[in-house]
């Protein structure tokens, strides 16, 4: 049996696209043998234990230095393991902190062969700032890996520009076809339009924009925020400011199983992101029959065409998100068209199966 070592900086309980993307895709495939290395983050985790087909390792002391130490922690442990199991492949699910472990790990032993799964959604000047000091490192991460796959066409071209000349391959992040299939809406007394986005609450993903589109929506709405972020603070003041109180709710964190009842609450999705990797938040909607709002950038155009599966929205543009909002609330035929075709797309190219036969064709290749 062949045996695969994931590099992941955080990974279950903690959740978020690239964790789910690794206990879906490894559920589904048991001809493979995979152990994760992760951050302890939180000392009361086990150092130790078993989650569907992943043994989990996880290294440091359960503080916050552990995400900074990862990718050394990472890699003492990966040695030890590797005398005993003798990896074949190793994985980077994104190339920062993880990608780094796994290119300590490559340039130790060559002939395991290194596979980096791009997932990370953050502006090209961001992921610049992180890494000007320690380019030439850096971009090693890409060019030392013998196999990329890419979660978006975005990914790729970034790929590309850190000087990778290998074989890239697109798979998407999936959903949960069952999960988040809604057949249903909750009809609430004296209804008001309900307009939802989940999101973490940091400038990238453009809440704040979201917020001040309520100024200029003319009929009852609430806004719904899923999720909790460093700007959370930030965002409530806004909402203050612009008098939102009654419209605009801050739900916080909730937990992953609980999403989809918010998805049954609401009429419309919207995520004005200023950057996105690919946004799995957009297809759990789609998934739910939701129609969707999203910005022209990142990934999100994989799935996005223009008045057939959602709506663009400019970025940084409240007006022009409130016109986007109001277009689909009240306009039956686009609303049901977006709806209708919205989830059809993520039937045909977006469920776990389908992703997790084209992941484990890689891992078989390698």
């Amino acid at each position: 049996m062949k045996k695969i070592l994931i590099f992941s900086m955080t990974y279950l309980p903690f959740v978020g696209g690239a964790e789910i993307a690794v206990k879906e895709i490894t559920d589904r495939i048991n001809s493979i043998q995979f152990d994760l290395i992760t951050a302890r983050l939180d000392k009361k985790l086990e150092k130790e234990e078993k989650i569907g087909n992943v043994n989990v390792y996880r290294v440091g002391q359960g503080w916050i230095l552990d995400k900074y130490l990862f990718p050394f922690l990472a890699y003492f442990k990966a040695k030890k393991l590797h005398k005993e199991k003798n990896y074949q492949v190793v994985q980077a699910i994104m190339a920062f902190y993880s990608g780094l472990a796994a290119l300590f790990f490559k340039l130790k032993y060559p002939k395991v062969k290194y596979l980096l799964t791009m997932q990370s959604g953050d502006s090209d000047l961001f992921i610049w700032i992180r890494t000007w000091f320690w380019y030439p490192i850096y971009r090693m991460i890409y060019t030392k890996s013998d196999y990329i796959q890419a979660i978006s066409n975005f990914l790729v071209k970034r790929a590309r520009k850190y000087g990778y000349k290998g074989e890239i391959e697109v798979i998407p992040n999936g959903v949960d076809l069952n999960k988040f299939k809604i057949d249903y809406r909750i009809e609430i007394t004296n209804h008001k339009k309900t307009i939802l986005t989940v999101s973490r609450l940091v400038k990238k993903n453009g809440v704040d924009d979201l917020i001040k589109a309520g100024q200029y929506l003319d009929f009852p709405f609430k806004i719904l925020i899923v999720g909790i972020g460093k700007d959370e603070e930030k965002l409530k003041k806004l909402v203050k400011k612009l008098e939102l109180q009654n419209n605009v709710i801050f739900v916080g964190e909730i937990k992953y199983d609980e999403l989809p009842k918010y998805y049954a609450l609401a009429d419309v999705f919207v995520r004005p992101s200023l950057t996105e990797g690919l946004g799995n938040v957009f297809l759990e909607a789609m998934t739910a029959g939701l129609p969707i709002i999203g910005t022209e950038v990142g990934g999100i155009p994989d799935f996005l065409e223009d008045r057939k599966t959602g709506l663009f929205c400019h970025i940084k543009n409240p007006k022009d998100i409130a016109e986007k909002i109001k277009e689909i609330l009240f306009n039956d035929d686009i609303r049901k068209t977006l709806s209708k075709n919205g989830r059809n797309l993520v039937l045909e190219k977006y469920g776990w199966d389908k992703i997790s036969k084209q992941m484990e064709e890689i891992f078989k290749k390698l």
